[in-house]
């Protein structure tokens, strides 16, 4: 029946979105951006960060401050709202704040990460500097613009930001470690890349079940999908693993480690390490490649354990996991949801409607990726495969950027959180310019692309 044909498609479709997802390369991105947004949240003391916020601060110190911030202390949309609700009652200036408010989604760990794996660097990028910049810009006019009412509260409000924090070295050690580790895994450039050594087995039960894996889940280029490897099948079978682990090494990791937790952090490291490897199917053998990619993951790794163990109280890495396993809990079982649902949207969404709509970089076209944003709010994370969704059904990629940078700041809910801080005038400046910047964002990243 074509019902029930036109469903399996769907099925199928949305099941080789979400495999494709969990392959090597999205596993070496998602992992370490956790634990690297876990660590930033439980061991980067705040006001390290928004003691420079105040609004007597040199605007050369406290605009550029709060760019970092928003890198350092938000992790998502939802988490920034009552964020910026906090620095900006207790006296952070309002052009600081709002900077804080733009840029802090936009250049999330996780954010970043996750765009330039799946749909490039070079949106990547742009979603970066274009947000600063012109978070920046927007936070200047702003403070501006309402200048007077900044002077108010700033006398109103209790300076909160003079006291300083600092960031240990050992603690720094770690961060650049998990940042190795990130970039290790991701980027794509020489020597990583290289094929070192390789190692050839017989296994006539790879191939056999690859071909199943050929007919459950077919790859299709056209809707980006890859389908599903013997070594991808690995990798899921590991993140159950972690799954099941982590639910009883996290869940009350306040209370100690136990051999669930250790369980779940050698699983972790063993699927960074198996993700890091290449393979091959050919006939009735099965080939591992060895690339520089593999070395430097599981070179990096071990000095994390190593610096982990010497480094931190056993208190400092509770802490640390609990934000990660909060982070996880509260960001995957949607990303997952997103990226089946946007995999099925790819099959079912006419590709003649978006490129009508946004196929070329005008400003219109630049406009409606920004006023989609407002209606149709994703969390951080989801937005991506929504994204990456429609570019491959013709989007351009300058409307794309206006999108992802639009989606965070401009939906109802986070119009509405911010009306509630900084009443209905500044809010409906900050959404006007908003929606300018991000328009121009767009057009001007796609005058760059063909």
């Amino acid at each position: 029946m074509p019902i029930i044909s036109t469903i399996i498609e769907m099925f199928q479709t949305g099941l080789g979105s979400l495999a494709s997802y969990l392959a090597a390369h999205v596993l070496l991105c998602l992992l370490p951006a956790f634990f690297i947004a876990g660590a930033l949240t439980a061991l980067m003391p705040k006001e390290a960060v928004t003691r420079f916020l105040g609004k007597d601060t040199p605007k050369y110190i406290s605009y550029p401050a709060a760019a970092v911030g928003g890198f350092v202390l938000a992790v998502c949309s939802c988490t920034i709202m009552p964020l910026f609700a906090g620095i900006y009652k207790k006296g952070a200036g309002l052009g600081p704040a709002i900077t804080f408010l733009f840029v802090g989604p936009a250049v999330n760990i996780l954010a970043i990460s996750f765009t330039g794996v799946q749909i490039g660097m070079d949106i990547a990028m742009a979603r970066l500097v274009l947000a600063i910049v012109f978070g920046i810009l927007i936070g200047l006019i702003m403070a501006w613009i309402f200048r007077e009412d900044d002077a108010a509260h700033n006398r109103e409000t209790s300076q909160l930001f003079s006291q300083g924090a600092k960031l240990s070295g050992k603690t720094l050690l770690i961060f650049l470690l998990l940042l190795a580790v990130l970039i290790s895994g991701t980027l794509q450039v020489r020597p990583l890349t290289s094929l070192l050594t390789q190692f050839t087995i017989p296994a006539g039960w790879a191939a056999a079940l690859q071909s199943k894996l050929d007919v459950l889940v077919p790859s299709n280029a056209a809707l980006g999908i890859e389908g599903v490897s013997v070594q991808g099948i690995l990798l899921i079978s590991l993140l159950v693993l972690i799954a099941i682990s982590a639910i009883k090494g996290f869940k009350n990791i306040e209370n100690g480690f136990n051999t669930f937790t250790y369980l779940s952090l050698g699983l972790i490291s063993l699927t960074l390490v198996v993700a890091s490897l290449k393979s091959q199917v050919d006939g009735e053998t099965l080939s591992i490649l060895i690339t520089g990619r593999f070395i430097a993951v599981t070179l990096l790794i071990a000095a994390l354990w190593f610096a982990v163990r010497r480094y931190l109280t056993q208190a400092d890495a509770g802490a640390w996991l609990w934000e990660t396993w909060r982070f996880v809990k509260q960001i995957i079982p949607l990303l997952l949801v997103g990226v089946f649902l946007a995999g099925i949207a790819r099959a079912i969404i006419p590709a003649n409607w978006i490129q009508l709509v946004a196929g070329k970089n005008t400003i219109l076209a630049n406009l409606a990726g920004v006023l989609f944003g407002v209606f149709m709010y994703f969390p951080t994370l989801v937005e991506v495969p929504v994204a990456q969704t429609f570019l491959s059904l013709g989007m351009h990629r300058g409307p794309l950027l206006a999108y992802l940078l639009a989606d965070p700041e401009l939906s109802l809910q986070s119009i509405l959180i911010t009306n509630s801080v900084i009443g209905k005038k500044k809010t409906l400046y900050y959404v006007t310019l908003v929606t300018i910047f991000s328009t121009l964002s767009g057009w001007i990243f796609g005058q760059f692309i063909k």
